[in-house]
């Protein structure tokens, strides 16, 4: 069965807004829980555009399933990660240019320091996991750093523009995962998906979890953030 990790970081997109305290993200969590989410993901960015410090410390607290952490490489993140410890640290590439995250990181690129951060995080007992793309190279790369799992980056396929491109970004898909789970690397995925392009997702071979936000969150503004998630859940059930 495949998992559902609810990204709630535009709940604090919301209050960011205004500069207020609602809507406290640290709700979002509870009630997505409660609604069937095997996991709670947020981003902590470097300008805090969204999530707050004061968000991770009280989630780490609060999360009674899965708190995954998403987060760049840099130095002050990583200390803070190490220091509150979620249950998993992912690396994602970030520039402070971008609306949301556009691609997976170049782990062949950064190789020394990746792994050099997979292994601060492990030694404070945090499962890692690397955003990437479906390539072999960067499956490759990140399978040299030790860590436990990879997210595939799904953002070509989700703005696939017709079934021809859908099919080959989800041979690319399909195919990166077999790929992974040969180099004893565990697989997620996640980016742009919605309740209608995330079923053939489903079948993706070794698939462990699928983390989605923006969808969630933009159709609880119109049905509730429980019924939302709940919506997405048995989705995945069905046709994992």
């Amino acid at each position: 069965m495949i998992t559902l990790g609810v990204n709630i970081d535009h709940i604090a997109t919301i209050r960011e807004a205004r500069k207020t305290y609602e809507p406290d993200p640290i709700w979002a969590a509870a009630i997505a829980e409660l609604a069937g989410a095997d996991c709670i993901t947020i981003h902590l960015r470097e300008d805090r555009r969204h999530i707050q410090d004061r968000d991770l410390e009280l989630l780490k607290k609060t999360v009674q399933t899965k708190l995954n952490l998403e987060m760049a490489n840099y130095p002050d993140i990583i200390s803070s990660a190490c220091s509150i410890k979620p249950h998993q640290a992912t690396i994602v590439p970030e520039r402070r240019s971008e609306v949301t995250t556009e691609g997976g990181i170049d782990v062949a690129k950064n190789l020394k320091s990746l792994t050099q951060t997979i292994a601060q995080l492990k030694e404070a007992g945090i499962t890692t996991s690397l955003f990437i793309e479906p390539d072999k190279i960067q499956i490759s790369a990140a399978a040299q750093t030790k860590t436990d799992f990879i997210e595939l980056h799904t953002g070509k396929y989700a703005n696939t523009q017709n079934e021809s491109e859908a099919k080959k970004e989800l041979d690319r898909l399909f195919s990166a995962s077999s790929y992974a789970h040969s180099l004893n690397l565990r697989v997620n995925a996640g980016h742009g998906l919605t309740m209608k392009n995330v079923i053939p997702l489903c079948a993706m071979p070794y698939l462990e979890e699928l983390n989605i936000g923006h969808h969630i969150i933009s159709r609880a503004v119109f049905i509730g953030l429980r019924q939302a998630v709940i919506e997405m859940k048995q989705l995945l059930e069905k046709y994992s």
